[in-house]
């Protein structure tokens, strides 16, 4: 497959459709980080991006489509189908928590809550597109997803992105797979993944996409049980520093965002900077490093508690 050209097109089809996303640089944490923020695009994430270039370049069918989420991907498929005049029904577990949940909710989707974590949601999911004939939009795994999640990259070249160094977190790999297609190994891609979910991690470090346990602060954004087989296909061979950080330094790290920049991110969003504020990742001298935040869906009892200091 030919990425680049398939990421232009997905630009292409999209524009008018998602935010061009915000980049700055601040020297707040050390050494000067570029940032882009992803969590100020619809829907509080990266995921509309998939969402619309699959729906825009698939023919859906009048049965609509399905999702299965941690949460955002789900409000971005059910936002894109409004949008777009398509029916929705979305499967998230429970661990999606309120402020996910509400957010599909005013979509007007019809949504399920599935006790349990991603995977579950995905079986009934899939169970459900098998039935009614309606277009299932994966999260993470398919190539639509991927070269839509691409798009940040190449809107972020041509915002002035000038790094040696791209720390990006990961879940189940369609917003780092979409990096590594468009890069190319151009630019170093650091993954970034908490210790109690880490698909690619272990996935690279046996050789072959395993499962994996998942839990901790970021389970419902990066809680794939399996990285994607399309990630891994990019991935692997050296094309990506892996790198692991606690449930503690995610938090921090959202903290610390605030602080400094009045930004109200997710532990998902704070987790590829947490890589650099733990020490899990250590530029070299000189290294130019930019940072990618990818959400913004935060519950309400961490905003009050984030917002106090």
């Amino acid at each position: 497959m030919q990425w680049q050209d398939e990421i232009r097109a997905a630009q292409d089809r999209i524009t008018g459709q998602v935010v061009k996303t915000p980049v700055f640089k601040s020297d707040a944490f050390g050494p000067t980080v570029a940032f882009k923020l992803e969590q100020m695009q619809h829907t509080g994430s990266f995921k509309t991006r998939g969402a619309f270039n699959t729906l825009i370049a698939s023919e859906v069918p009048e049965a609509g489509v399905v999702a299965a989420s941690g949460g955002n991907h789900g409000a971005a498929v059910a936002f894109a189908a409004r949008q777009l005049g398509h029916r929705a029904r979305i499967f998230v577990p429970e661990i999606a928590g309120p402020a996910k949940i509400e957010l599909i909710e005013r979509t007007r989707a019809e949504l399920t809550v599935v006790p349990g974590e991603y995977a579950n949601a995905l079986e009934l999911a899939e169970r459900e597109a098998s039935e009614s004939g309606a277009m299932q939009v994966h999260a993470y795994d398919a190539p639509l997803t991927v070269a839509g999640q691409g798009t940040v990259m190449l809107e972020w070249e041509a915002q002035g992105l000038d790094a040696d160094t791209v720390l990006i977190a990961v879940g189940g790999g369609g917003l780092i797979g979409g990096a590594l297609a468009w890069l190319g190994g151009r630019v170093k891609v650091v993954a970034v993944e908490p210790m109690t979910s880490c698909a690619l991690h272990e996935a690279l470090a046996k050789g072959a996409p395993v499962d994996v346990p998942v839990s901790g602060v970021a389970a419902n954004a990066l809680g794939a049980r399996r990285i994607g087989r399309i990630c891994f296909a990019l991935a692997k061979g050296g094309a990506v520093h892996s790198v692991l950080v606690s449930d503690s330094a995610i938090v921090e790290a959202q903290q610390s965002l605030w602080q400094a920049h009045r930004q109200l991110v997710e532990p998902a969003g704070a987790t590829a900077l947490a890589a650099l504020l733990s020490g899990a990742y250590t530029p070299e001298d000189g290294e130019r490093v930019a940072v990618l935040v990818c959400g913004g869906n935060i519950a309400p009892e961490p905003v009050f508690e984030l917002t106090r200091t």
